[in-house]
């Protein structure tokens, strides 16, 4: 059974912007589209209670009227919808480990261009073991292109590169197969991202120890990405070893992408729901749909 693409409703403009890029994205899989919304379930005694009735007459709402604006938009698609009686993170976890991916929607900040990921959302990357996509409420069909030979906006102009940020010491398989697959399916170049840091005793003592520790860089990058370039020869690989902080780097090189992947490690029940700082970072500030892919 063909595990489907799930993008979470709460009606806002950013989760309808986020169910559009679930819809293109389930198309480019071949892959059905569940919509979810969650519903609080009442406590014993509150099921019949009238102020009850306005909530769930909502809630009727947004999925009926996503269905049909789905519907119209990709009529291919193959769709279905569902309320789920649970508080809203607890509902997209579940929803999102039954899924392929899980697509949420993710504000803007006012004037800055990153996103402003909400408390539901935040608990629910820390603890979906599936990838999670976060949309910005102003994405359009046409952001996923490079412009056309006027520079205009177009959907049919060549996808936008995917970046991801690679860690070529301890490489995580499920980050690159990811983005090496979304390269893939868009006809996109890849562009690998791993940033390394020259540590300040071994810069002070040792000569050329700059140079030395770049080519390492570049070297481990090139081992790194080798099985994935015979997986998917079509692929453009671009690699980017560069001395700096991680998340630093992923924003430069995110600038003009159409899709960014960061993984995030999946840390023992002890420690609580986390998503680490590089991730944690390009979720609030880079402009781009970012996958939160979870790894060991």
């Amino acid at each position: 059974m063909l595990r489907p693409v799930v993008v979470g409703l709460d009606g806002s403009r950013e989760s309808l912007t986020a169910a559009d890029w679930a819809a293109r994205e389930a198309l480019r899989r071949g892959l059905p589209l569940r919509l979810v919304h969650a519903v609080e379930v009442p406590a014993a005694g509150e099921s019949e209670l009238p102020e009850l009735s306005i909530p769930r007459h909502w809630a009727r709402r947004i999925l009926r009227e996503s269905m049909d604006r789905i519907s119209e938009r990709y009529p291919q698609l193959y769709l279905s919808a569902e309320q789920i009686a649970q508080p809203a993170a607890e509902a997209l976890v579940t929803a999102g480990d039954a899924g392929e991916l899980l697509v949420l929607g993710s504000r803007a900040f006012s004037g800055f261009g990153g996103f402003l990921a909400g408390s539901v959302a935040l608990q629910t990357v820390t603890r979906v073991e599936r990838p999670v996509v976060l949309v910005r409420a102003d994405q359009t069909a046409e952001d996923e292109h490079t412009p056309d030979a006027e520079g205009r906006p177009s959907a049919g102009s060549p996808h936008r590169a995917v970046v991801v940020g690679v860690d070529a010491v301890r490489p995580a398989e499920q980050v690159l197969a990811f983005a090496f697959e979304s390269a893939a399916l868009r006809g996109a170049p890849l562009r690998a991202v791993y940033a390394w840091r020259l540590p300040l005793v071994r810069a002070a003592a040792e000569a050329g120890a700059h140079q030395a520790e770049e080519a390492a860089a570049r070297r481990a990058l090139n081992v790194a990405l080798a099985p994935w370039r015979e997986k998917f020869p079509a692929v453009e690989v671009v690699e980017q070893a560069e001395e700096g902080h991680p998340a630093q780097r992923l924003l430069c090189a995110a600038q003009d992408a159409g899709l960014l992947a960061v993984g995030r490690r999946i840390r023992p029940g002890r420690l609580g729901p986390h998503t680490g700082p590089v991730a944690h970072a390009v979720m609030h500030h880079v402009r781009c749909p970012v996958a939160v892919v979870p790894h060991e």
